[in-house]
């Protein structure tokens, strides 16, 4: 039966969500998940929801779903060691070298891929599922044909997003909020630019061409579980215990009568949290403007609704666990009690009974002193009872083999996972093996955007050139392949159905040397054509683990962060050789929906631009599939500082994406010595500053 997963950001979220029907919740405890602001868990507090969850038959599972740098990796060991403990379900992990370290320290806790790792086809989802990943979070931009496809093509279990707020950018791929504020969407704290106004070809108003209604898939509940996916989960964990009391209990509903929501409910879930009502684009797989809407600052909260929510979810107990129990009273012999619910089974004794002086104890007179479970989870689901005639036990001895068959009965339940091992093995991590040597400074790479940015000279001065794969066919690369190398960039964003058509057009470019790869499913795209792999800024390496984890996946080299301190890329275990964006516009954004295309019309490939309110203009280029790849108002410059050339780089990068062949020229000089060029304006981007 399909799942029902409930954010539980809170006590009192977790409460809502179990007691409105959820078969699991997720939640995060310390500060390693992508929701820090949340309230979060204490590590006692987190056990004990673990406890509340399990006696219920709830699943919980851990977010340790952001990046980590390296000084962060000990405590995260020490937390998948405590999680597994505890009995977490599972543990959802955006991290490469976390997926390491959990393999290491927790080998028995189940890893669920999040949807921050950017999952969108089978080829990925296979590759996770050959890692042990048991279920992926599957991006929100996906199509019922794109998931049907990810269901047939692997093993793995899928887990859909059905209800709550859509970022506009890909999950895991947006630094637009890092970039601005340094407060890293890949690290929990995301600021929401994405609510802000933007200007489209124009000055800054109060169009919000970046913000996404919420989804709602209700209507779609049946089809989803036919389409093969596992699980439906709600988003929400920084929104009120009742909005999800609301949510949580009308999906329920809707799972188990099989039906969608009646229009009272439909106006139950725009009530309780919406932004200019609902949208289900994505999965029909439609975009557009009518995607977009936004939320008043000041629009208040259903209070009435959310008043009848809480008194439903704080009074009583609607998750009771049916218990079964069997009590012997015989002459001679301890009372004795076997009690069962669910996977647990406990059997107390009490004391021997005497011989009754009045009216001895009745097998009725038993049942019904057993069957009192008030204020505990437990409900008799059958009661039975063998008695001796002319025997007494007192309410007081039954009442404390009932209390003490309960107390046992929970703390089976409480602690051993709903499936899975139990007990858990945990270990301590592996020390890092020794690191090569590094170079003593790097060589320039360019990545262009366009065929005209490549020319003979930039071919000649560079270690490699960059191409994006959509470009192979408009160019003649034979001329320039004798001047450097030349790697295929593959697209960030695809679709299952374009693995083919990107496998043979790799196989078809003999001019080629190798190929650039920003994500888990390119893999299995340039599996066996014998290219040499690096990797791109999407797989979002923040850490020494994941370059060996990317060197054992077969890479050759990895582009770090560009959210890390120039100290914390100096510091990384080179176990790949690694390449930095030291230069040009940094993407902070790609997007499924096209901005140029909600507002003005398509441009036909020429993008547009954004203003924000300050007056900065963000260039908008076109990405593969007609989506948007939104750069930086300023372009990197780090050519007078020297501090990039000590970090045990191999290969500096010089990005271009709105620079002319003569700016391109300029600036691969300017990096090689050769001119004292300087752009009009530039920042340092998060190279000095880092990111919370």
């Amino acid at each position: 039966m399909i799942e029902l997963l409930s954010p539980a950001g809170s006590w009192d979220a977790l409460i809502a969500a179990v007691q409105s029907g959820a078969d699991a919740v997720y939640m995060g405890f310390g500060s390693f998940n992508a929701r820090r602001n949340a309230q979060n868990f204490s590590d006692e507090e987190f056990a004990r929801a673990v406890a509340y969850c399990h006696l219920r038959g709830v699943k919980v599972y851990l977010t340790l779903n952001t990046l980590l740098n390296d000084r962060e990796l000990p405590a995260a060991a020490d937390a998948l060691r405590r999680a597994s403990d505890m009995g977490v379900d599972a543990v959802l992990i955006q991290d490469w070298g976390v997926l390491s370290l959990a393999r290491q320290v927790a080998p028995d806790l189940p890893v669920h891929a999040s949807t921050q790792m950017s999952l969108f086809t089978a080829g990925g989802a296979r590759l996770a599922e050959k890692l042990g990943i048991e279920r992926v979070v599957l991006a929100r931009e996906l199509s019922r044909k794109d998931i049907a496809a990810i269901c047939a093509g692997c093993d793995a279990e899928v887990e859909v997003f059905v209800h709550g707020a859509l970022c506009m950018c890909y999950s895991g791929q947006c630094a637009m909020s890092a970039l601005i504020g340094q407060r890293s969407g890949n690290r929990g704290t995301c600021a929401q630019p994405c609510r802000l106004p933007y200007g489209v070809n124009g000055p800054c108003a109060v169009d919000h061409p970046l913000s996404l209604k919420d989804a709602n898939l209700s209507a779609y509940l049946r089809e989803l579980e036919e389409l093969g996916v596992a699980c439906l989960k709600i988003e929400g964990r920084m929104k009120r215990p009742e909005y999800v009391a609301v949510v949580t209990a009308i999906y329920r509903r809707l799972l188990d009568e099989k039906r969608a929501p009646t229009p009272r409910e439909a106006k139950e879930l725009e009530a309780a949290f919406s932004r200019d009502g609902f949208t289900d684009g994505y999965y029909r797989g439609e975009k557009g403007a009518h995607m977009l809407g936004t939320r008043p600052e000041n629009a208040r909260w259903p209070e009435d609704l959310f008043a009848r929510a809480r008194q439903e979810y704080e009074n009583g107990e609607h998750r009771p666990v049916p218990v079964v129990m069997n009590c012997t009273v015989r002459a001679g012999e301890p009372a004795a009690l076997t009690a069962e619910a669910r996977s647990a089974h406990v059997q107390v004794t009490g004391p021997v009974p005497e011989t009754a002086r009045t009216r001895p104890v009745s097998a009725e007179d038993l049942c019904q002193r057993l069957s009192k479970t008030g204020g505990t989870a437990f409900v008799p689901a059958s009661v039975n009872a063998d008695v001796e005639d002319g025997l007494s036990l007192s309410a007081g001895a039954i009442n404390g083999l009932r209390r003490q068959a309960l107390e046992e009965l929970t703390e089976q339940l409480s602690r051993r996972p709903i499936c899975g091992t139990w007990p858990r093995r945990t270990a301590e991590e592996v020390p890092l093996p020794p690191c090569p040597d590094l170079p003593k400074k790097p060589q320039l790479t360019c990545s262009i955007a366009r065929a005209d940015q490549l020319t003979a000279e930039l071919a000649e001065n560079a270690e490699a050139v960059y191409i994006p794969l959509e470009l192979l066919d408009t160019m003649e690369l034979a001329p320039f392949a004798q001047q450097t190398k030349l790697f295929a960039v593959l697209p960030r964003v695809y679709r299952t159905e374009d693995e083919a058509a990107f496998r043979a057009r790799l196989k078809g470019a003999a001019e080629l040397t190798g190929a650039v790869v920003g994500n888990l499913g390119h893999l299995s795209i340039v599996e066996g054509l014998g290219l040499e792999l690096r990797g791109d800024f999407g797989l979002n390496v923040f850490n020494s683990r994941s370059l060996l984890f990317l060197r054992e996946q077969g890479l050759q080299s990895a582009t770090v962060s560009f959210e890390l301190r120039h100290q914390q890329v100096r510091d990384l275990q080179k176990y790949l050789p690694c390449e930095a964006i030291v230069y040009g516009r940094l993407p902070l954004m790609i997007t499924e929906n096209c901005a140029a295309a909600n507002r003005t019309g398509c441009t036909h490939g020429k993008g547009c631009t954004l203003t924000d309110r300050t007056g900065a203009d963000f260039p908008v280029l076109c990405a593969y599939g007609c989506r948007n790849e939104i750069q930086n108002s300023r372009v990197l410059f780090l050519a007078d500082k020297p501090e990039y050339q000590r970090c045990g780089l191999t290969y500096a990068r010089l990005r271009f994406t709105t620079e002319s062949p003569e700016e391109c020229l300029s600036v691969l000089r300017r990096y090689q010595g050769h001119s004292d060029w300087t752009p009009a304006d530039y920042t340092r981007g998060l190279f000095y500053r880092g990111v919370d």
